[in-house]
């Protein structure tokens, strides 16, 4: 399926991902859980949250933060609050060290409380996405606070596409460790 364009299709995608994303961590070995992700030998892998990541938890604290994203610019900006979706001092252009932020202050976060807070966030996110009709997510200028993209952009961002992301780093590790 291609990225959603209609609220229907933002649930089902990002519950879909959801639900396959957990049914991959559920199956992976005990070698795989504790062995630290490492990609340096895959000269592809050149983004920087090739290196960041370390474990299933990064990834879901990762997840987990974006959805706070979401969660708190949506409930300031109905509330009249002009509040970028990404927080001062980052921009589109820094957020990398917005996510290197994220995965700093959770290295004390355990897995199994990484992956709770992963889970009721998504299930916020997919109540709040509920309140919006199909033309306030997929129209572009019903929010002045959007800006030139759509709101439910912001949502298949946060859910369907970051849980894609999840998956194909997950899958690489996967391979990394099969081949160990």
């Amino acid at each position: 399926m291609g990225r959603a364009t209609s609220k229907a299709d933002l649930l089902s995608a990002s519950e879909t991902n959801f639900q396959k994303l957990q049914d991959m961590i559920a199956g992976m070995t005990e070698s795989e859980h504790q062995t630290p992700f490492d990609f340096s030998s895959d000269e592809k892998k050149t983004e920087a949250h090739w290196k960041r990541d370390k474990n299933v938890r990064d990834i879901l604290i990762h997840l987990y933060e974006w959805h706070q994203l979401v969660l708190n610019w949506v409930a300031a900006s109905q509330k009249g609050e002009a509040k970028p979706f990404l927080p001062p001092p980052y921009n589109w252009k820094t957020y990398g060290d917005m996510n290197v932020g994220f995965w700093e202050m959770h290295q004390q976060t355990t897995l199994e409380k990484a992956r709770q807070m992963y889970q009721h966030s998504h299930h916020e996110v997919m109540k709040l996405a509920e309140t919006f009709s199909d033309k306030e997510l997929f129209t572009k200028d019903i929010f002045s606070w959007v800006g030139g993209s759509t709101l439910g952009s912001y949502f298949v961002s946060a859910t369907a596409s970051h849980y894609d992301w999840a998956m194909s780093k997950l899958k690489a590790h996967r391979k990394n460790c099969s081949q160990g």
